[in-house]
């Protein structure tokens, strides 16, 4: 999507500290972090949250998940939040799905 704000990040356009890349999956700092670790996993295929996702988006859902998974192990963390914000009115303000991998902090629940 040409003006998609992390398809930008991904593509290299706009610079991100890059945590994880490869050719399904992106990952980087978020630049106002609600954590210690504060790390967001998104697909290169653009879809614009979760609920635009269709069954052939499974296995590349899929791989971000195991990525985010893998990231927390390689950053030390044991105990960890994966939040994927579905529309505005759950808070998505950047419309390409999105996974927030969060820790290196007790998490409260609920979170809002």
């Amino acid at each position: 999507m040409p003006d998609c704000l992390f398809c930008k990040i991904a593509a290299g356009e706009i610079p991100s500290k890059k945590v994880y890349s490869d050719e399904k999956v992106y990952a980087f700092h978020d630049i106002a972090p609600k954590a210690p670790t504060h790390v967001l996993i998104i697909p290169r295929k653009h879809i614009g949250k979760l609920a635009d996702a269709r069954e052939g988006d499974a296995a590349g859902i899929g791989e971000v998940v195991t990525r985010a998974a893998a990231i927390a192990r390689e950053l030390g963390l044991e105990h960890y939040r994966l939040v994927a914000n579905n529309g505005e009115g759950a808070g998505q303000s950047v419309f390409h799905l999105h996974f927030h991998l969060l820790g290196g902090r007790p998490l409260a629940w609920p979170p809002g």
